[in-house]
């Protein structure tokens, strides 16, 4: 309740709200009466600095948002408009529209925010993503260390060796993306080789498996890889056709050496 109006009933609070000059409308930013909070932000004596002030309660209302949106303080200002974007309540058409006014990289941190509804992130991202082809190489170097996970699976695809080595070493990015960049068509050979040779990402199994699959995949490396395979997994890689021949052969050689020192292992017990 607004202080010094605790006389006044929740209508009369909330007439009050919605016409006061600025300098008596302290006591009701308080306010927890949904009615009086919607008054309040229909008010049109509030500044920006009032709007970005409701907006960082997190027990607004829904119709509260939708009333600050469309303040005429609002309309105007880039800050209340972030501010409504990354609100948890702000409704999704509400939102959503915003968007197309947020720069690039306030983007990319409301599809990271924790706190941004599950539909607003994934929004952020995909407009992220469609304006990586026309952005500076700066900005996508900055985008591929910082974006998501998507946004910088999808920046690794470049001949640009200093972009792929930014992208790998994004935090978000993950195995399964990587696997799904893998197994894309016409990879540049600087990624391949980059990856197979990347600190962190040459050793999970599964991506070692998919290099060694890899007609791109630096022979030496994938002579690295061999020892850590199973032999079923080395049969399968022999059946896939992208295989070259100088790495299948070696490949059954292996195999078969394998299973020659597990016989001969067994006989000897």
């Amino acid at each position: 309740m607004a202080e010094g109006y605790s006389h006044t009933s929740v209508a009369e609070r909330a007439e009050l709200a919605a016409v006061l000059p600025r300098s008596r409308l302290e006591p009701f930013f308080n306010e927890t009466a949904e009615e009086v909070l919607l008054a309040l932000a229909r008010n049109p004596n509030l500044q920006e600095h009032d709007l970005l002030r409701l907006l960082e309660r997190r027990d607004l209302p829904e119709e509260a948002l939708r009333e600050l949106a469309a303040h005429a303080r609002a309309v105007r200002s880039y800050r209340v408009k972030l501010a409504l974007v990354r609100h948890p309540k702000t409704p999704r058409l509400v939102s959503l529209p915003l968007m197309k006014f947020l720069y690039l990289f306030d983007l990319m941190r409301v599809s990271q925010a924790p706190a941004a509804p599950p539909q607003v992130k994934k929004a952020a991202e995909e407009m992220v993503l469609k304006k990586l082809d026309a952005l500076p190489r700066g900005e996508k170097i900055t985008l591929a260390r910082q974006g998501s996970g998507r946004v910088a699976a999808a920046l690794l695809v470049t001949q640009d060796a200093e972009l792929i080595r930014a992208a790998l070493s994004n935090p978000y990015l993950s195995e399964g993306q990587l696997l799904n960049v893998l197994a894309l068509d016409e990879l540049p050979a600087v990624l391949v080789e980059l990856l197979s040779h990347h600190e962190r990402w040459s050793r999970p199994y599964q991506l070692r498996l998919a290099l060694i699959r890899h007609p791109l995949t630096p022979f030496a490396r994938v002579l690295a890889f061999l020892p850590d395979i199973t032999v079923n997994d080395l049969r399968d890689i022999c059946l896939d056709p992208r295989m070259p021949d100088q790495v299948r052969k070696y490949i059954m050689a292996q195999c078969a050496q394998r299973l020659n020192q597990k016989s001969t292992a067994s006989l000897s017990h």
